[in-house]
């Protein structure tokens, strides 16, 4: 494990994984593209090592369709936002319903007031505290999970957004982005490791407790309209149309409430 600064939990976080994935690393840049960018490089090129990578500054960071994350700025690199991803192999029988395992991990990590919109994001208040993005590469057999997080610690800024955002001192006063990394990272480890041996069922009923879409009438992108329902054992967003009940499994799709 490379030492890493003081504001940074490194050998907190390595020394509370390290026993259940030999060969865990913890690294942090001061700037970077994009921390999926890069693990799924290095996975391309066979490195397949378990490894947390935090990013003080991304200038590309990638959201769910492709849209952009970005953290930190020229005076206040550090403190601004909280962007890492998380690299390891994984071979679960069902990837499905893994960004919501993951989600619910970070919310429970962090406050009981947070919830969650399917598929991948952390709300407070009907705002967006938090984006998660799900990546794999293939290296023969093997396949590499890419978990990216980009979580907001102080208040972004919110020009062009049509809802402003939220952030984690609005609930949590004071709180740093390392603090932040401590609460989450051992326990989501925890979470992908339940989920590979037990797919998505164990998390369901906790998932549904804090949907944010849950009677509320939803528009999707690929033109179905209706009210959504909770999620499914694979983690399908139920979604209960004139037509009947229809189940949402594509991450392609993007969801908004209706009035």
């Amino acid at each position: 494990m490379n030492k890493q600064p003081n504001q940074w939990p490194a050998e907190v976080i390595w020394e509370s994984v390290v026993t259940d994935h030999p060969g865990f690393s913890v690294e942090v840049l001061a700037q970077i593209d994009s921390t999926n960018s890069e693990l799924m490089r290095r996975a391309r090129a066979g490195r397949l090592e378990p490894v947390l990578l935090v990013a003080e500054q991304q200038t590309a960071g990638r959201g769910l369709l492709g849209r952009q994350w970005f953290s930190g700025t020229e005076t206040s690199v550090a403190a601004s936002s909280l962007t890492f991803s998380l690299g390891l192999p994984l071979a679960p029988q069902n990837w499905s319903g893994l960004s919501l395992a993951v989600g619910l991990s970070i919310a429970q990590s962090l406050h009981p007031d947070l919830r969650l919109k399917w598929p991948n994001d952390i709300w407070w208040h009907g705002r967006k505290l938090a984006g998660i993005l799900l990546e794999t590469a293939s290296q023969g057999e093997a396949r590499y999970l890419v978990v990216g997080v980009g979580i907001n610690i102080t208040q972004p800024q919110a020009e062009g957004l049509a809802t402003p955002p939220a952030w984690l001192q609005e609930l949590l006063p004071g709180i740093s982005a390392g603090q932040t990394l401590q609460r989450i990272a051992a326990p989501l480890l925890q979470t992908i490791g339940r989920f590979e041996q037990e797919g998505f069922l164990p998390f369901q009923a906790l998932f549904n407790d804090r949907d944010a879409l849950h009677g509320l009438n939803v528009s999707l992108s690929d033109g179905v309209t209706g009210m959504a329902q909770g999620v499914d054992t694979d983690g399908a967003l139920r979604v209960l149309t004139a037509q009947g009940l229809k189940k949402i499994s594509s991450s392609e799709v993007s969801v908004r409430t209706l009035p």
